[in-house]
C-alpha cells in the first residue's frame, strides 16, 4: 500500500495500434468541454468542491488516510486541515472497515461525511458498511434514516499497481439499490457532480481517475461559482454526431473523443455521451442518441460480464432494438486480473483504435 503513495503518475501510455478491447492514455481532446477560456485541474476541481461546501456547512467533514497533515495521497485534500482543523478532518488508521463504520455512524447522527479511499480497491475491505450498513437504511428504516455520506476516491486502473489495485467497482457499486454512483471525467465533471454527492440526502459513491487528477480542463464561470451543481442522473452529450453513438464514462471519455476526431476524418460523424451518473443511468439520453444514430458503441474500462456497459445495451434493446442497423459493439478491459507488466496492461486494457475499428463495423466501414 505504501507503493501507491509514491505512484502519482498523471498520464498513460498510448500503446497503438493493439487489439480490442484494450488500452492505456489518459490523453484529453483538445476540444472544448466548457463555455469560458479559464482551465482547471481535476484534482483542484474537486480540492475547491470539497472546501466549499465545508465552508457551506458546518455538517461536511473529511475522513480518511492521510487526508490531513500528509493533504491527502493524491492532494485533494490539500489545505483542508489547516483551515477546518482536526475536528473537520480526520486522520484514520489503516482500517477502512473502521472508519468506513465510524462515517455511517456519523451520517445516521445527522453528520456529512466525505469518506476518502486511497484507492477504491481497499473499499473492499468496508464493502459491509457501504451496502449493509449506507445503502440499506433508507429503506429498512421506512424512510426514517438518510445516510448523507460519501465515499471517494481513485478507481479503475492506474499505472503498473497490478491486479490488487486496478480494478474498476462501478458495475460493483451501481448493482446496489440505495446507492448513486457517480464518474467524472472533466474538471467541471468532478467539481459540478461532487458537490451534488455532498448535497445528497442519500449514500454517494463517487469514482475518480487517478491519471485524470492533473489534467486541466476548460471550465466555465458558472462551474466557479460556489453554487453550481451538476443534476445526479443526467449524462452529457459531449460531442454531437449522426452516425453512430459512442457511450462511455471516466477516462475513456477522452479516448471516445479522441477516437471521434479519427472517425470524423473518415467521414463517419460520432456522438460521444459522458454518462457522468452510473447510478442513476440517464436511459432517455442514451436512447435518444441511439434512435438518431442508430448504430451503438460503448466503452468501459471494468470487466465484459455484468459490466455497466452490459446493462446500457440491454437498455438499449429493450427500448430502441427496432431502431437499430447494426448489432451493438461492446469494448471492455479484458476478462482477466490486471497484468503488471506495462505492455500486458495496455493490452488488457481499452484504446483510442479499438474505439474507432468498433464504430467502423457499426457503420460496416471496416476494411
Amino acid at each position: 500500500r505504501e507503493k501507491m503513495w509514491g505512484i502519482l503518475r498523471q498520464r498513460g501510455i498510448d500503446g497503438g495500434g493493439l487489439s480490442l478491447r484494450r488500452t492505456r492514455s489518459a490523453s484529453v481532446s483538445a476540444r472544448s468541454y466548457a463555455a469560458g477560456s479559464k482551465e482547471m485541474t481535476v484534482r483542484d476541481a474537486l480540492n475547491s468542491a470539497i472546501d466549499e461546501e465545508m465552508s457551506a456547512d458546518p455538517k461536511v467533514f473529511v475522513m480518511g488516510e492521510e487526508v490531513g497533515q500528509y493533504q491527502g495521497a493524491y492532494k485533494i485534500t490539500k489545505g483542508l486541515l489547516e483551515k477546518y482543523g482536526p475536528e473537520r478532518v480526520y486522520d484514520t488508521p489503516i482500517t477502512e472497515a473502521g472508519f468506513t463504520g465510524i462515517g455511517v455512524g456519523a451520517a445516521y447522527a445527522g453528520l456529512k461525511p466525505v469518506v476518502e479511499f486511497m484507492t477504491f480497491n481497499f473499499s473492499m475491505q468496508a464493502i459491509d458498511h457501504i451496502i449493509n450498513s449506507a445503502a440499506k437504511s433508507n429503506y429498512m428504516s421506512a424512510g426514517q434514516i438518510n445516510v448523507p455520506i460519501v465515499f471517494r476516491g481513485p478507481n479503475g486502473a492506474a499505472a503498473g499497481v497490478g491486479a490488487q489495485h486496478s480494478q474498476c467497482y462501478a458495475a460493483w457499486y451501481a448493482s446496489v439499490p440505495g446507492l448513486k454512483v457517480l464518474a467524472p471525467y472533466s474538471a467541471e465533471d468532478a467539481r459540478g457532480l461532487l458537490k451534488a454527492a455532498i448535497r445528497d440526502p442519500d449514500p454517494v459513491v463517487f469514482l475518480e481517475n487517478e491519471l485524470l487528477y492533473g489534467e486541466s480542463f476548460p471550465i466555465s464561470e458558472e462551474a466557479l461559482d460556489s453554487s453550481f451543481c451538476l443534476p445526479i442522473g443526467k449524462a452529457k452529450i459531449e460531442r454531437q454526431g449522426k452516425d453512430v453513438t459512442i457511450v462511455t464514462f471516466s477516462k475513456m471519455v477522452g479516448f471516445a473523443l479522441k477516437a471521434a476526431e479519427k472517425l470524423a476524418e473518415e467521414g463517419i460523424s460520432a456522438e460521444v455521451i459522458n454518462l457522468r451518473s452510473i447510478r442513476p443511468l440517464d436511459r432517455a439520453t442514451i436512447n435518444a442518441s441511439v434512435r438518431k444514430t442508430s448504430r451503438l458503441v460503448t466503452v468501459e474500462e471494468g470487466f465484459p460480464q455484468h459490466g455497466v456497459c452490459a446493462e446500457i445495451c440491454a437498455s438499449v434493446v429493450e427500448e430502441s432494438f427496432s431502431y437499430l442497423d447494426a448489432p451493438v459493439e461492446r469494448i471492455a478491459g479484458a476478462d482477466v486480473p490486471m497484468p503488471y507488466a506495462a505492455n500486458l496492461e495496455r493490452l488488457a486494457l481499452p484504446q483510442v483504435e479499438d474505439i474507432v475499428r468498433a464504430a467502423k463495423r457499426a457503420c460496416y466501414r471496416s476494411k
